[in-house]
């Protein structure tokens, strides 16, 4: 097609924008409707849109506690057909979610019939289920009537939804929130109200008036609570209370900061407990679980970890649940510690889990950003205090134009024969009262449509007791307008009364997560977790790896792949972590029992690992060795390493020796502990010792320099131990083996590492390596 285009397109009609501007705008229009019409909920309500609307339309339906319970089918077609118009089944599941008692740590939707369980099932379909709103629920809809919060247009027009509810409740963190959008999540758990009341009256006791800024300073509701430290904010706040309880062993340290950024995590354990049986034995049984795990899924775990023999110490496990959780494990024998037992379930199955933390919200004006703890209540707070002054001020236009009716109505009392000869007589009686008492056209309509027979005199003492209470009243709420102090005090009041609405004396505010000790890395051993059995480590020189039965002497043949051939061999157990060197200085670390058996060829190591395409590998070691390893590049350069200290975590590995440019990781050498001197030979045939001292214990670079060369590098290295005059250097040659005394190694021995040394003894092996 010609780039050159004969006159506009479609008389003018079509514009030609570069399709990746045109991509570009309308993707960012996507992820901005995903952000905020979503997945992230409002700070100030802890809803998200089609929460949002899902409550308002159940509260215009009139489905509150008090009130009999509707089809959800009849729920979800009001909202789908007034306020969001997507699926039913986003609306259902919403739905949902908002009644199961385990998934929301205060319900906002009281479900009549099957709304799921904890076990993973679903709920049933929305035909057959029923539902109205929680008390909870209403909290957040109160004074929605009274213009606490603005109001904006439905998708079609035809009617209006609340940009956001009063939210007399800390919804946001008393029920949590999870979602994703577009480049960015969020992750709030649930918290207990009763403690975030607290809090929040902690934080109103610090808040500056708007007097404590310069005139015209914009201030963010954070700023305002500058002066309550996070810490005193966590006297309070203990931690997150999930639905499902548990107990929280995060440490103290971490949950600060996790609170104090915005971002972090808490790891959760499960709740269980020891039941003795006769003769000795007992079980344990499992009475809480971690949030937002799968009863069913998480017993079907540890099934699978039994049959693949990884949990030696557990023999059973069963389900035993009726309307409370109930999980009984049995040990494999009654000398097995319980704590040690549950250390192992909870190192290998989500009887332990990590909630993350990430508040990323949005603001009062819409925008996404991660909050603190005390960020979080202060834009709550605050919003509470915008609710507060607009209820106050729609009070206060009531009052006054009731006001204005009840003057009217108490000048007729006083001028009743001269106001109904006014009705009886003009043509316009409602002109003809304005003119002759001054009244406006409310006062004038109030007159009219009096009732005869409230023209008696009680009324007018009625009106006048009204008229006196209005005007008390709106003398008490203009001066609590004016005042910030009263404006605290009475927020103060809110929420003293949610504190007992929710306290730790009632069902539903009884705290369900406690805080317990972080428990110790070293509570239980590796041996706890897998059955500990001998093996065979092999490793083919085409870089195929497997595990052999037992400790299998060098007499024994091995098979190989065509071409291949054993390059590699070490002993061990299942339990051992087997280090993996490769010559560009990575250290990567596999797990004996996860490695394939060897009654195949094995499976290739660089499908365990990220090994660099060019690299090799050098040895394989067991990382529980108590000797020292030492590393060498071929440039003489090395150090000391423990094996506990490089063991990785993860498939890339661990950059250990940082060899220099065009230098690779050339030995590995374990030093016996008694060593006190080290030998080094290199390629050269020149042989240097020197006190073990002189090399560093490192964990990571390129070392020192242990031998000098002008060709070549170095080519072996062990430790001696030479402290009498019967020790020195041995090594085998043949059938026979020669060894070269202390007193005889004086010429080799030098007090400092890093000379070229001297050529090695006479007899010293061709190959130029230390052998016994």
């Amino acid at each position: 097609m010609s780039d050159q285009t004969e006159g506009p397109l479609n008389g003018g009609l079509i514009e030609s924008v570069p399709l990746a501007d045109a991509l570009g705008e309308r993707y960012l229009a996507y992820a901005l409707s995903t952000i905020t019409s979503r997945s992230l909920p409002d700070v100030r309500d802890g809803l998200k849109p089609v929460q949002r609307r899902l409550l308002y339309a159940m509260r215009q339906l009139k489905l509150d506690p008090a009130q009999g319970f509707k089809k959800c089918a009849r729920v979800v077609g009001d909202v789908i057909g007034k306020y969001h118009p997507h699926g039913d089944s986003s609306v259902y599941d919403t739905m949902v979610r908002l009644a199961q008692d385990f998934a929301l740590r205060y319900p906002l939707v009281d479900g009549q019939g099957n709304f799921g369980n904890i076990d993973g099932d679903n709920a049933a379909a929305m035909r057959y289920t029923e539902a109205r709103l929680t008390e909870v629920a209403m909290l957040l809809l109160q004074d929605l009537d009274r213009d606490t919060v603005g109001f904006r247009a439905n998708y079609d027009g035809t009617d209006e939804e609340p940009v956001v509810l009063p939210a007399g409740f800390p919804n946001l963190l008393a029920n949590g929130a999870t979602g994703i959008a577009v480049g960015m999540a969020t992750s709030i758990p649930p918290h207990n109200a009763a403690e975030l009341g607290e809090a929040a009256r902690l934080l109103l006791r610090h808040r500056k008036t708007d007097a404590a800024f310069p005139e015209g300073t914009i201030v963010r509701p954070e700023d305002r609570y500058r002066d309550c430290s996070h810490e005193s904010l966590l006297h309070y706040v203990q931690g997150p209370d999930f639905p499902t309880g548990g107990e929280l062993i995060e440490p103290k340290a971490a949950i600060a900061e996790a609170y104090a950024t915005g971002r972090g995590g808490f790891r959760v354990r499960a709740r269980w407990n020891r039941e003795d049986l006769p003769h000795g034995r007992y079980q344990i049984v499992i009475t809480e679980i971690p949030f937002q795990v799968q009863k069913g899924r998480l017993i079907e775990r540890v099934a699978e970890l039994l049959a693949a023999k990884k949990l030696a110490l557990l023999a059973d496990v069963r389900d035993e649940s009726a309307e409370d959780l109930r999980i009984v494990l049995e040990p494999r024998s009654r000398d097995v510690d319980p704590r040690m037992l549950m250390e192992s379930l909870f190192r290998q199955s989500d009887f332990e889990t990590r909630f993350s933390l990430n508040m990323n919200v949005l603001d009062g004006e819409g925008v996404p950003q991660v909050m603190s703890l005390r960020g979080v209540l202060a834009a709550y707070i605050e919003h509470r205090v915008e609710v507060l002054r607009r209820r106050t001020r729609h009070r206060l236009g009531e009052i006054s134009r009731r006001l204005e009716v009840l003057q009217g109505q108490l000048i007729a009392y006083l001028n009743l024969d001269e106001v109904i000869h006014i009705i009886r007589t003009a043509d316009d009686p409602k002109v003809g009262l304005i003119r002759r008492f001054e009244l406006t056209e409310v006062q004038a309509d109030a007159i009219l449509n009096m009732r005869l027979r409230a023209l008696h005199k009680l009324q007018q003492i009625e009106i006048e007791r009204e008229s006196k209470q209005l005007a008390a009243e709106q003398k008490k709420l203009k001066t609590l307008l004016a005042d910030e102090g009263r404006q605290r005090d009475a927020l103060d009041v809110e929420f003293a009364d949610l504190i007992k609405r929710f306290g730790p004396d009632t069902t539903l505010g009884r705290r369900r997560t406690t805080p317990g000790e972080a428990p110790a890395t070293d509570v239980v051993a590796i041996e706890a977790l897998v059955e500990r059995e001998p093996i065979t480590v092999v490793l083919s020189t085409m870089g195929w790896i497997r595990a052999m039965k037992g400790h299998i002497g060098p007499e024994q043949e091995l098979r190989f792949k065509e071409g291949d051939a054993e390059a590699l061999r070490i002993e061990g157990h299942t339990t051992d972590k087997i280090l993996v060197f490769a010559d560009d200085g990575r250290v990567f670390t596999l797990l004996g029992d996860k490695l394939p058996p060897g009654r195949g060829f094995g499976e290739p190591l660089r499908l365990m690992v990220e090994l660099a395409a060019d690299a090799h590998i050098v040895t394989l070691a067991m990382a529980s060795a108590q000797s020292d390893l030492l590393l060498v590049a071929s440039d003489g350069r090395g150090f000391r390493v423990k094996p506990d200290d490089v063991v990785a975590h993860t498939r890339t590995g661990r950059q250990v020796l940082v060899p220099g440019e065009g230098h690779k990781l050339k030995l590995v050498k374990p030093i016996d502990p008694s060593s006190t001197h080290l030998a080094i030979v290199g390629e050269n045939r020149k042989l240097a010792i020197y006190p073990l001292d002189q090399v560093p214990q490192m964990t990571r670079g390129k070392g020192v320099r242990l031998q000098s060369y002008r060709q070549g590098g170095p080519s072996d290295a062990r430790g001696l131990k030479l402290d009498t005059a019967q020790d020195g250097l041995s090594w085998q040659r043949g059938s026979q083996t020669r060894k070269v005394l202390l007193p005889e190694l004086e010429r080799w021995i030098t007090k400092a590492r890093g000379g070229p040394g001297a050529l090695a003894p006479t007899g010293f092996p061709r190959d130029n390596r230390f052998t016994d």
